[in-house]
C-alpha cells in the first residue's frame, strides 16, 4: 500500500489548518452534523488509504431484478442469489441463471420490502438446509420481517418443508427499514436483524424490549430461544432480544479473529454506525445518533450518543452517509494486504468501502470503485475474489479480482 503518499498528505494539512479543512471536505463531503466530536480517535473519518491493487470487474451474472443478497454453495453448487421481488435463483459456475425456485414464501413486495437474505445453513452439505430473510404479509397492508428456511432440493429447483423460525413483532404499516441479515455463530446459533420501519411514530420502539423493532435477534437454527440470552429474566422483555437502539440494520458479520458480532446500520442525515455487538447492550436510536433528521432538525435528545449514559457508542460512524449493504471480513489470499478487513457495500458511496481495524479501532478507511453504484451484498469467493450484488431495477452479481498490481 501506498503508505508514503497517505503519510505526506497528513503531514502537509496538518501544518495548513485552512488546507486540512479544505481537504477533508473534498475528499468525505460537507458533514450534516459538523457540531459532533467523535467519542475516541479514528471513530469517524480515518486516514483514506489507497491500496495498491489494480481491480478488474467481469459480470457474473445479469439481468437480475433489485438483488439482495448472494450466497455461495459448498462444491459445483454455484450461487443462490434473492431478488427483491421475490424470486430465488441459482447462478451456475459458468454464469448460467436458473429460473425462479419454487416453495419461496410470499413476500410484501412494497417499499423497502421484499425477499431479502439468503444463507446456507451450517449443515448445508448433510441436510441442504437454507435460511432466508424477508418482509410477510401480515395482512391489511401490515408486514414484518421474518426469518425462514427450507429443505433446498438436490436440483436446485424447489424448497420444501419451509418453516418461519422469527417474525418480527408488532406487525408495521411502513413499507421500510426491514433490515435485514442473518448471520451464524458457529455454536448452533443464528442472528437475525431488524429495522424500526422508520416512521416517527415507530422509531422509538428500538427502545422497547417488548416489540423487536430496531433489534438484533438470537435464536438456535429451529428457531428456539438460548438459554443465555440477556433478557431471559425480564418479564416484560421478548426473549430473543440480544441487542436493541439500533435504526436499520442491513449488515452484519461474525469477525473470525475474536468470534464477535458486528453489525452495520443506517444512519438518518449523517451517523451511518458500524457496531461491535455486544449482549443487552443499547445502541441508542431513536435518542442520540451522530447524524440529524432530514428536515435538519436535531434526532432524539440532540446528543452525540457518548453525551447521555447508557449506551453503546459506534465504532466507526460515517457523515455523510455512504448508505451500508452487507459486511463482510476479508480473509483470503488475492486481496492479502487486506486480510482481516471490512469490506462494505456502499449505496450511496458506490462500489466498497474497506475499514482496517486495530483491535476495536479503525485505522483507515478506503473507496473501492464507486463506479459499480449501489452494491447492496459482498461476498469473498473460495479463491479470495469478491461477489457483488448491484441493486438496480436491471442489476448484476459481478466479480472483482485483482490484475497485475504493483505490490
Amino acid at each position: 500500500m501506498p503508505r508514503a503518499t497517505a503519510i505526506s498528505t497528513i503531514a502537509l494539512v496538518t501544518a495548513l489548518p485552512g488546507l486540512a479543512l479544505a481537504q477533508e471536505t473534498h475528499q468525505w463531503g460537507a458533514k450534516n452534523v459538523p457540531d459532533f466530536e467523535p467519542a475516541f480517535e479514528n471513530q469517524t473519518r480515518a486516514p483514506l488509504t489507497p491500496s495498491d491493487y489494480e481491480i478488474q470487474s467481469t459480470e457474473v451474472a445479469g439481468g437480475l431484478v433489485h438483488p439482495w443478497a448472494i450466497e455461495m454453495l459448498p462444491g459445483d453448487g454455484g450461487y443462490l442469489v434473492t431478488e427483491r421481488s421475490g424470486n430465488l435463483r441459482q447462478i451456475g459456475e459458468d454464469g448460467t441463471l436458473s429460473d425462479p425456485i419454487s416453495g419461496v414464501p410470499e413476500v410484501f413486495n412494497q417499499g423497502q420490502g421484499g425477499l431479502l437474505d439468503v444463507k446456507a445453513g451450517p449443515s448445508f452439505e448433510d441436510d441442504r438446509m437454507i435460511y432466508l430473510t424477508y418482509s410477510k404479509p401480515m395482512g391489511d397492508g401490515m408486514s414484518a420481517t421474518a426469518a425462514a428456511r427450507g429443505v433446498l432440493s438436490e436440483d436446485m429447483t424447489q424448497l420444501s418443508e419451509v418453516e418461519d423460525i422469527f417474525v418480527q413483532d408488532p406487525p408495521s404499516p411502513t413499507a421500510k427499514h426491514y433490515g435485514s441479515r442473518v448471520v451464524f455463530d458457529g455454536d448452533g446459533h443464528v442472528f437475525v436483524t431488524m429495522g424500526e420501519h422508520s416512521s416517527m411514530d415507530e422509531r422509538v420502539y428500538s427502545q422497547d424490549l417488548d416489540k423487536t423493532y430496531g433489534k438484533v435477534a438470537r435464536l438456535n437454527l429451529d428457531g428456539s430461544v438460548p438459554d443465555d440470552n440477556p433478557f431471559l429474566d425480564d418479564d416484560a422483555a421478548i426473549d430473543s432480544i440480544y441487542s436493541y437502539g439500533h435504526r436499520n440494520v442491513q449488515g452484519a458479520a461474525i469477525r473470525p479473529s475474536t468470534g464477535n458480532l458486528w453489525t452495520i446500520e443506517h444512519g438518518p442525515a449523517g451517523g451511518d454506525e458500524l457496531n461491535l455487538i455486544e449482549p443487552g447492550a443499547n445502541y441508542g436510536w431513536p435518542v442520540v445518533s451522530y447524524g440529524e433528521q432530514y428536515s435538519g432538525n436535531p434526532i432524539g435528545s440532540g446528543e452525540a450518543a457518548h453525551e447521555p449514559e447508557g449506551f453503546v457508542e459506534p465504532r466507526y460512524y460515517w457523515d455523510p452517509v455512504i448508505a451500508p449493504g452487507d459486511m463482510t471480513f476479508y480473509e483470503g489470499g488475492m486481496f492479502s494486504d487486506w486480510e482481516g478487513d471490512i469490506l462494505i457495500g456502499g449505496l450511496v458511496s458506490g462500489g466498497l468501502v474497506r475499514v482496517a481495524l486495530d483491535d476495536s479501532t479503525a485505522t483507515e478507511e478506503e473507496r473501492i470503485m464507486p463506479q459499480l453504484g449501489r452494491v447492496r451484498d459482498v461476498e469473498v469467493d473460495e479463491d479470495g475474489s469478491l461477489l457483488v450484488a448491484t441493486d438496480f431495477p436491471d442489476g448484476a452479481v459481478i466479480r472483482l479480482t485483482t490484475g497485475s498490481g504493483t505490490n
